[in-house]
């Protein structure tokens, strides 16, 4: 704590980093009590903004707006975090100076986790909001993701079906017999290794960590995913962080109703390690 300035203290506090006796600090005044246990809560990123820029924008009209992802930037802000995550980069970008005291309309309505790149949408008009929220809620959009994985999936082409629960143990999301959601995913090895493949993957349900979850206990874990015991090396080559990218979204316009596919390309570190699978 001694290489922490006043300032980001401060700041740590503001984004509610700081729980004393278990509760949120909600002041920098507030006397603390002799006993009375002090957490704090840092990530790892930078508690610097995170920005987006032209060249990050897919897709863009009055209504929506989809961007190509990095990786190690949190979707959506929590209690720790609201500054350097993709949810306020976008609030900024749309900001328009000219009309500084109005807030952008900003719609959500799907979830990456932190590691994980690709393509996302938001509506950015009230006319669209519900209408994109339809389309994900109802499963009217078609999802596809890439993922590297531990060896070669049998058989090449199927389909993981099955409940998905939270381990309260462990944090961790786990197939189970009954009381957890469903969750479907059908995959497509794109090309097979002995050591790790290239898979396409569709989800027809979105539950969390679900692809990485499902390949795991296929015992094809994907590469860089720790959690779920994927390893951080391939070959010769470092896995900087799990190898799963969504890749296209495929859907009917909220307002127009004409078909949009989106897509988003792998950033380098993932299409490095597609070129060293590839030979």
């Amino acid at each position: 704590m001694k290489d922490l300035s006043r300032t980001v203290l401060r700041k740590v506090i503001d984004l509610g980093g700081v729980h004393v006796g278990g509760r949120r600090l909600r002041r920098c005044s507030y006397p603390v009590k002799k006993g009375e246990k002090v957490e704090v809560f840092l990530d790892s990123g930078p508690l610097d903004a995170f920005s987006l820029s032209e060249k990050d924008i897919v897709f863009r009209d009055p209504y929506l707006l989809a961007l190509a992802k990095p990786s190690g930037v949190e979707t959506q802000p929590t209690p720790a975090r609201y500054r350097g995550t993709l949810y306020e980069a976008l609030l900024r970008f749309l900001h328009n100076p000219y009309r500084p005291h109005d807030r952008p309309e900003l719609g959500m309505v799907q979830r990456l986790d932190r590691e994980t790149s690709g393509i996302m949408v938001f509506s950015i008009h009230p006319r669209a909001h519900r209408g994109l929220t339809g389309t994900f809620s109802e499963r009217r959009v078609h999802k596809v993701y890439l993922a590297l994985v531990a060896g070669c999936p049998e058989p090449k082409q199927g389909e993981f079906r099955s409940l998905l629960a939270r381990k309260r143990s462990t944090n961790l999301m786990t197939s189970v017999e009954k009381g957890g959601k469903e969750a479907i995913t059908r995959y497509r090895v794109v090309e097979g290794g002995a050591e790790a493949s290239l898979v396409e993957v569709e989800i027809l349900t979105g539950r969390s960590h679900q692809i990485r979850v499902h390949f795991a206990e296929a015992g094809h874990p994907i590469l860089g995913d720790t959690r779920y015991g994927g390893t951080r090396r391939l070959g010769e080559h470092e896995v900087p962080r799990q190898m799963l990218h969504a890749w296209r979204l495929d859907f009917r316009h909220p307002v127009g109703e004409e078909k949009l596919e989106l897509e988003a390309s792998p950033p380098e570190d993932m299409a490095r390690l597609m070129r060293a699978l590839g030979g």
